[in-house]
């Protein structure tokens, strides 16, 4: 099966097995699809539908299941419900996880490891931001001057609650797998549970009444 942005199609692939053919998936990235699996492919996404369900993520904030059901319309407007959707057939988990993948490899690219095999060592993954701050960068603090304002050379650090965190524990823990895994904002998986073992959890209670979020 072949998901695009003009829905799902049942089409049939013959793979080239030529003495000095390259591996069946390789084979499907090189005509720009994204195969589901690496040893035995029977489904692939296009480039395109990839690029369209992340852009639409980022700015429409549409999930990976209204997307696929908006590709199911696509596919049989009239009937959407009769496009496959069994267990077998149905690629909603497909279009999660290859859409993990797919904003992995974009991150690899955008940061310069697109075209060489060196790997990306600890937040060389995170996005670089001008307008702020860096010592030795894009401000020398030697040529302070004593007549410029305190905030001129101030960096302020905002911490905000996540409320929903509660809802994102993982069903099975153990089958969770870090793309990233410290190369972004984020630490890694190691240095958090070090950082867990050794910080002391202290519970700050609030006067307010009625602000049951934070007590």
């Amino acid at each position: 099966m072949v998901v695009d942005t003009s829905g799902l199609h049942s089409l049939m692939i013959r793979f080239c097995w030529c003495t000095n053919a390259l591996s069946p998936d390789m084979q499907l990235f090189k005509m720009g699809l994204f195969p589901v699996s690496f040893t035995s492919p029977k489904t692939a996404f296009t480039f395109a539908v990839l690029d369209d369900f992340l852009l639409d993520n980022l700015e429409c904030g549409t999930s990976a299941m209204n997307y696929y059901s908006k590709l199911r319309r696509i596919t049989s407007s009239v009937f959407p419900h009769l496009v496959p959707v069994s267990a077998v057939d149905d690629r909603y988990r497909e279009l999660m996880r290859v859409g993990r993948q797919w904003r992995q490899l974009k991150q690899l690219k955008w940061h310069g490891f697109g075209h060489k095999k060196q790997q990306p060592k600890a937040g060389e993954l995170a996005l670089f931001c001008p307008a702020c701050l860096q010592p030795g960068v894009n401000v020398n603090l030697a040529e302070k001057n004593a007549a410029d304002p305190a905030w001129l050379y101030s960096r302020s650090l905002v911490m905000d609650g996540n409320f929903k965190a509660e809802h994102m524990f993982p069903v099975n823990p153990t089958d969770e797998v870090a793309l990233t895994n410290g190369l972004g904002f984020m630490v890694s998986d190691a240095q958090y549970k070090m950082h867990l073992t050794e910080a002391k959890d202290v519970v700050n209670w609030s006067d307010c009444n009625n602000h049951r979020a934070v007590n």
